[in-house]
């Protein structure tokens, strides 16, 4: 009779691990599938849990060491190797459930895509409800693994998570067209109140009225007297006039300019240039946030065609 050899053994997930003594391959299926809690009637597939190698020869099992791991495969369960994270964030991963000893603490939690998986599985639909953290964790989570736990085959799981980055980019993108708007509009509006502010009649003589630093208007150019010390003391001045002082240096032209800061024509004209290239590029902007606007509306509906068209395929 063949001696008993001891060994052990492990379902796909590393999740369950037993130690066993056998004399043959078959008593090894046998008694494996037991521990696992696989049916009687199921059939088995024994690999080698470090690389994959499917045991099927009798001679060969003798061959190999005593204590060798196995991995007891049934149905769609995939053999994939085991990774860990650098950086001391093993635990982050899948792998930080697996146990290397023979003996299992049920009260080990499990990744969170599991539960996940779980509810998809009972419910395909159920993907609607899930929060934007728990559809990025699918995202994340690893594809082979995932598609295991579903009984997806690994190109519709591949697919199905590209759909799911694809619409939290969207959302992603149309929360920071949101608030880049928003930015804007209270730019606008700070504007809006500035230039108000300068169009208030003064209560009194011009006189008796003290005006803040910086509001007085040059009665010769018509700039205030900001916008003038901007234009000739400042680097890159174009930047940091409003749109409407933009929009003035450009209409009263290089000859007018020239006279009224003082330069010669060739930095006048540069100056020009540059002025009209902020108002092009300010211009631009507002109509880019305008067009992601549109797009962020239509995201949600476009990413609700793509989850019927994934439930369809499956």
């Amino acid at each position: 009779m063949t001696d008993r050899r001891p060994c052990r053994v492990c379902n796909f997930t590393r999740q369950k691990s037993y130690g066993l003594v056998v004399p043959s391959l078959d008593d090894l299926k046998i008694k494996g599938s037991e521990f696992l809690g696989f049916s009687p009637r199921e059939q088995v597939t024994v690999v080698l849990e470090n690389d994959g190698t499917i045991v099927e020869d009798q001679a060969y099992f003798l061959c190999l060491p005593l204590n060798t791991k196995f991995m007891l495969l049934h149905d769609k369960d995939l053999w994939s190797p085991l990774r860990r994270m650098d950086g001391g964030t093993a635990w982050m991963a899948r792998e930080s459930v697996i146990l290397e000893s023979d003996t299992v603490d049920a009260n080990i939690d499990v990744p969170p895509w599991c539960d996940l998986a779980h509810q998809l599985k009972q419910d395909l639909a159920s993907i609607i409800l899930m929060s934007e953290a728990d559809l990025q964790t699918l995202v994340d989570a690893p594809c082979p693994e995932l598609a295991s736990a579903l009984r997806f085959q690994e190109k519709t799981t591949e697919s199905l998570q590209e759909s799911l980055q694809r619409f939290l980019d969207r959302k992603e993108e149309a929360r920071q067209s949101k608030e880049l708007l928003q930015l804007y509009l209270k730019a606008v509006e700070k504007e809006d109140m500035q230039q108000e502010e300068q169009r208030k009649p003064s209560l009194g003589g011009a006189e008796d009225v003290d005006m803040p630093d910086g509001l007085e208007v040059d009665s010769a150019s018509g700039f205030m007297s900001r916008t003038l010390m901007v234009l000739k003391g400042k680097t890159s001045p174009e930047t940091r006039l409003s749109t409407e002082d933009l929009q003035m240096v450009v209409t009263k032209g290089i000859d007018t300019m020239e006279q009224v800061l003082g330069w010669n024509r060739t930095r006048t004209s540069e100056l020009l240039e540059a002025c009209e290239a902020e108002l092009t590029k300010r211009l631009q902007q507002v109509q880019a946030i305008q067009s992601v606007r549109s797009s962020a509306q239509e995201s949600g509906e476009t990413c609700a065609e793509e989850s019927e068209a994934t439930r369809d395929n499956n």
